[in-house]
């Protein structure tokens, strides 16, 4: 089995052939597919996904590209999303340096402020680091906690030193379509030679398409073929990958192993946030 740690199929570009997207996956062995959110206003749009569909589980978070959209009573609406409705991360989070113009400053303050809610309901968080990723583990660094939930670099294309520096604060990084283009020969050499246990597989559908897409619109039924890029980059057999890849992805995202393979999101229970949670940054 595959698990797509990545894929935005609430977006608009599956309205049309949505329920085809899903059984195509299904049939190319995807047996489960983590639908991340990007803003408050469409936290409803990933949960109406993740009910109609047993195969996806759902992350909350609003992303850095939208901050501008977003409200601090958003961060209130979260909370209360995450106590209502099953999760298995907050997401997608985190700082994107490429876009512009952006407002750094007000990017942070939500990023930080999801991590502080993260911790709250010791949740993994699903981490857009766009051209930020020495933004994003200096403050990683500077909580006030001991240790954190961890989770997932999503779209990694950064340096051995900063991989390892994500696996050392217990991030798993995910690896997609970026991988299959034979000119991006520094991100093909890290997914080669990162421990087999930091890595996961992703999609982010519709974006991010493999080479063999080209600009069409990527899908999730892609993951198994995008899988073979990195088993024959790394020497490996198929399965080998499909066993490590599945144990990876539900040790950044603990709340997976408490659903079946083809069970319903509805099988994770709301999280709880500990009352004496506390954290600074």
């Amino acid at each position: 089995m595959w698990i797509d740690t990545h894929c935005h199929l609430d977006a608009a570009e599956f309205d049309p052939d949505r329920e085809v997207v899903a059984a195509a996956a299904a049939a190319a062995g995807v047996a489960i597919i983590v639908v991340p959110a990007v803003e408050r206003a469409n936290f409803g749009a990933v949960s109406s996904v993740c009910r109609e569909f047993p195969s996806c589980a759902p992350g909350y978070g609003i992303h850095p590209m939208f901050v501008d959209r977003a409200a601090p009573d958003d961060l209130d609406a979260l909370r209360a999303t995450l106590a209502r409705e099953p999760v298995v991360a907050i997401g997608e989070i985190g700082l994107d340096r490429f876009i512009a113009p952006r407002n750094d400053g007000l990017q942070e303050f939500y990023f930080v402020e999801q991590l502080k809610i993260a911790h709250e309901f010791d949740l993994p968080v699903l981490l857009h680091v766009r051209r930020a990723i020495d933004p994003i583990l200096k403050l990683l660094r500077r909580l006030d906690a001991p240790g954190t939930a961890g989770g997932i670099a999503h779209a990694f294309n950064g340096s051995r030193q900063q991989a390892d520096e994500f696996i050392k604060l217990g991030f798993k990084l995910g690896f997609g379509g970026a991988m299959t283009y034979p000119r991006a020969t520094r991100l093909r050499e890290l997914a080669a030679t990162l421990p087999l246990d930091a890595i996961v597989l992703e999609t982010d559908a519709p974006d991010i398409p493999p080479e063999w897409v080209g600009g069409g619109r990527n899908a999730p039924a892609e993951l198994p073929r995008i899988a073979a890029t990195l088993a024959a980059l790394r020497g490996i057999t198929l399965d080998e990958l499909a066993r490590a890849s599945t144990t990876n992805a539900r040790a950044a995202l603990p709340r997976l192993a408490l659903r079946a393979d083809h069970g319903s999101a509805h099988g994770l229970a709301p999280v709880s946030a500990p009352v004496s949670a506390s954290i600074q940054l």
